[in-house]
């Protein structure tokens, strides 16, 4: 199996990068016009997927930083009233 090398990726990346420049100049106003509303709809959708995840992403970032937030997290999780059988099937114990 042929792998490629960075340059081969690289060239390939230009490429791709030249070929829609090449195509976007060549298109009319109009067309353009009606790409950028399909684009603004496209772009709005991710816009929310990524409002709607950012909390967990904080939380993710912050529990990799700062070891006090998982361990204020374990505590908050052992001091709550789950049976022992739940705790331990999750590694609460």
């Amino acid at each position: 199996m042929d792998s490629q090398t960075v340059e081969d990726k690289n060239s390939l990346i230009n490429k791709v990068k030249t070929n829609l420049q090449n195509f976007w100049s060549n298109l009319s106003e109009n067309q353009k016009s009606i790409f950028k509303k399909i684009w603004a709809i496209l772009t709005y959708k991710w816009q929310w997927q990524i409002i709607l995840n950012s909390p967990f992403l904080v939380i993710w970032v912050l529990d990799q930083t700062i070891p006090s937030v998982h361990s204020f997290d374990m505590q908050l999780i052992s001091s709550l009233p789950i049976p022992m059988i739940i705790k331990t099937y999750l590694g609460f114990s």
